[in-house]
């Protein structure tokens, strides 16, 4: 169900739309109340992806306490929860979130995202676990277990942690980077792994449309009908 986006201690305009430091030359971040295909209260998906169509990726300036979300622990235990696998690991999202100062919304959601919050999820490059952790970041895992669930929450706030800092706070970018997206990517880039050996590799071009306009809101991003998105790239790996 699409349940209306409330405002939480992470952050959020009192108008319920995003709040837009700097659009970068990219227009009106085009943010609606409603969530719809391409659109929801922190922008339009041609907004968060500004520049990949043409000269490349040149996200907005958007920082932690102007975005739209709900709060993880009001919602995580509804019966008709987007968060209903992240229920067990509210108290780590919380408590890790806390430690950096992200709100648990935004771990958790990476955790949908990365991996529908199941802890045993091994990615296409061997991705480890519910924050889907590159081997680099699973340095230090209790017995080299890098799926031991608060290592792995723990390892992947500390990442992005790291990436808002080197972004001077910008959102978009820390949360494409998260993705492996990086400033000036094209689409042609983004998608050149579905012309080579692992398909899967390709960057998910609806990623940040899906995280913040779904999963934030508490709605489920891989059963919302109609699909969010515009470039649904991965389906060719189908």
């Amino acid at each position: 169900s699409d349940n209306g986006p409330t405002n939480n201690s992470g952050g959020g305009p009192i108008d319920g739309l995003v709040n837009v430091i700097s659009s970068k030359s990219c227009g009106s971040s085009g943010a609606t109340e409603e969530v719809t295909a391409l659109s929801g209260p922190n922008g339009h998906i041609n907004f968060l992806t500004c520049g990949i169509n043409g000269t490349g990726w040149n996200p907005p300036l958007i920082n932690i306490k102007g975005i739209v979300t709900v709060d993880l622990s009001a919602v995580a235990y509804q019966n008709d929860s987007a968060f209903a696998n992240c229920q067990d690991f509210v108290a780590t999202f919380e408590h890790y979130g806390s430690q950096y100062g992200i709100p648990a919304i935004l771990l958790a959601s990476f955790a949908m995202q990365e991996s529908s919050c199941i802890p045993s999820t091994v990615g296409g490059a061997g991705e480890q676990g519910l924050m889907q952790l590159t081997s680099d970041k699973c340095v230090g895992a209790p017995n080299g277990d890098c799926m031991d669930v608060d290592f792995n929450i723990g390892a992947g706030a500390m990442f992005f942690s790291q990436l808002l800092d080197e972004n001077d706070g910008n959102l978009l970018s820390s949360i494409g980077h998260y993705n492996g997206w990086f400033q000036g990517m094209t689409y042609a880039n983004a998608t050149a792994a579905a012309h080579g050996g692992n398909c899967r590799e390709q960057n998910n071009l609806d990623y940040l449309h899906q995280f913040l306009n779904g999963w934030c809101q508490n709605i489920n991003t891989y059963e919302h009908n109609p699909p969010l998105g515009e470039y649904f790239n991965l389906n060719v790996c189908n």
